[in-house]
């Protein structure tokens, strides 16, 4: 008997967190995303915190704001495995290196599509690796503000932090964005 009613809790546990959870996935692989800028890197970050979640599922307080408790369990984790591969040394495979060097001498250029190539691949480049340089504060901010669309309110709730804060990160990053991408404003003839 004590096996049913703990299948049967298992089941409404598991139920209560599909319910409550699952609905806020796209928008917390979407965040993952932006931060790694990676797909193979996102769904991992995204698997690993709905993983967290589900385990401490029994902590959340039923009617507080689920995507928040997401949002802030995928920051800290992305937070945690940043400092984690900070930490490591860097690792050169030999045969990798020997493959791409192979590979490359090898290759033929065609000259005809290159200029696209290097076009359409420059224009994105230019805006990421502005993002990408900004401090990890500033860049959360730009993404979901500017990218991601939520109000200041939203983000000071997924943040946990004032809305002044949320409100002076941006203005700051923006203000750094403008620096690096003036130049590149230029190039396109938008200044």
């Amino acid at each position: 008997m004590n096996n049913i009613i703990l299948k049967t809790d298992i089941d409404s546990n598991h139920a209560s967190f599909e319910k409550e959870m699952m609905p806020h996935f796209n928008q917390i692989y979407n965040y993952a995303y932006r931060l790694t800028g990676s797909s193979d890197d996102a769904h991992d970050l995204v698997q690993e915190t709905y993983m967290k979640a589900f385990k401490f599922f029994h902590t959340f307080e039923k009617g507080t704001n689920s995507k928040a408790w997401l949002f802030k369990i995928l920051k800290n984790s992305f937070i945690n495995n940043y400092r984690k591969k900070a930490s490591e040394p860097q690792k050169v495979v030999y045969e990798e290196v020997e493959n791409f060097y192979d590979s490359v001498r090898d290759e033929s250029v065609d000259s005809s599509n290159l200029e696209k190539k290097i076009f359409d691949a420059e224009l994105g480049d230019e805006i990421t690796t502005a993002l990408r340089s900004l401090p990890d504060e500033f860049r959360e901010v730009v993404v979901l503000c500017d990218i991601e669309g939520y109000t200041y309110e939203e983000i000071a709730d997924k943040l946990n932090c004032p809305i002044g804060t949320v409100r002076s990160r941006l203005h700051r990053a923006r203000k750094l964005l403008q620096e690096n991408l003036k130049d590149y404003a230029e190039e396109l003839g938008y200044i």
